[in-house]
């Protein structure tokens, strides 16, 4: 399952949720600081581990 990160808009916490994509679509994401739902997603590079040689 893929991990999605985030940031509070009240306290600034960032923090990691590891779900499903069809969980992502559906769920509340709430701070683990402050318990806020105005989080917002943080976009980041992201790696692919492959058995083909580049």
């Amino acid at each position: 399952m893929p991990a999605y990160d985030y940031k509070c808009d009240k306290c600034g916490e960032t923090f990691s949720l590891i779900m499903s994509i069809s969980e992502k679509e559906t769920k509340k994401v709430k701070c683990p600081k402050c318990k806020s739902v105005k989080v917002k997603p943080v976009y980041s590079g992201f790696f692919a581990v492959t058995s083909k040689k580049s």
